[in-house]
């Protein structure tokens, strides 16, 4: 039997709220197949596609054949994009290294747009993952209305209303607020480490560095010397024989 979907509350974030945006270069540039006007066009839709799910993407993580069938029309957007998160790339590099809490997150800030609502929406879509596997929840989540109403099967998406008229600076993006790696998995794998050293290495030039008969040199030369006292006599009065100790003295003439 199949777990429903637990029943999360939206919070208020910004993509929720509706106001009047004046468009300029800090808006999100929206990539669709529905305004296409040149081949380059679609080169430039794929690259935001990579972009908005690996930040970048080399050579060997390319999805060649999604590509080709994405060109040819035989897939749309939507499917592009939910090949892209079920490929080894994407599994490596996300699903391999974070918990499903963690997971969920990182699907929902690439594939939604926007922030987990709470906790809870969390833990929702995490017994998905749990129950349904990868594709399973993939598919889920391409299938909500709200990924449906915002992007579509044409549209790559993309944060929504990370800029608002009332703030100077927008919020960060997903790819610098939530890197790849989670703080056990960098602990794993041993970065980042701080090592302090004992010693304060210091550079001097050749022409001044102390040469032998400095009086500089004189405190390491006399911090070298091991120096060692004799361990104090511990004598008691009472155990000195005072008639033993002190030599007798024979006067001169008398035998």
């Amino acid at each position: 039997m199949t777990i429903p979907l637990l029943t999360y509350d939206p919070s208020s974030q910004n993509q929720r709220v509706a106001a009047y945006e004046v468009p300029g270069d800090e808006q999100p540039r929206i990539f669709s197949t529905d305004n296409l006007l040149s081949p380059s066009d679609l080169d430039v839709l794929i690259e935001a596609a990579y972009r908005q799910l690996f930040f970048y993407a080399f050579t060997a993580d390319r999805e060649t054949f999604l590509e080709s069938q994405l060109r040819n029309g035989q897939i749309t957007v939507r499917d592009f994009i939910r090949g892209l998160v079920l490929s080894n790339t994407f599994k490596k590099s996300f699903y391999d290294l974070n918990n499903n809490y963690r997971f969920v997150e990182q699907v929902i800030q690439r594939v939604l747009g926007r922030d987990p609502y709470s906790e809870r929406e969390k833990i929702a879509w995490s017994i998905v993952v749990a129950t349904k596997g990868i594709r399973g929840f993939v598919d889920e989540v391409l299938n909500t209305e709200e990924y449906l109403s915002n992007f579509g099967d044409s549209t790559v998406p993309y944060q929504r209303r990370r800029i608002l008229p009332s703030r100077a600076e927008g919020e960060l993006p997903f790819n610098i607020k939530s890197p790849r790696y989670e703080a056990y998995h960098r602990a794993k794998l041993g970065f980042p480490q701080i090592i302090w050293q004992v010693e304060v290495r210091r550079f001097l030039p050749q022409e001044q560095k102390p040469k032998a008969g400095d009086p500089s040199l004189f405190l390491s030369m006399a911090q070298s010397v091991n120096a060692t006292g004799n361990t104090p006599q511990r004598i008691s009065s009472f155990n000195i024989d005072i008639e033993k100790s002190v030599p007798y003295r024979q006067l001169a003439g008398i035998k």
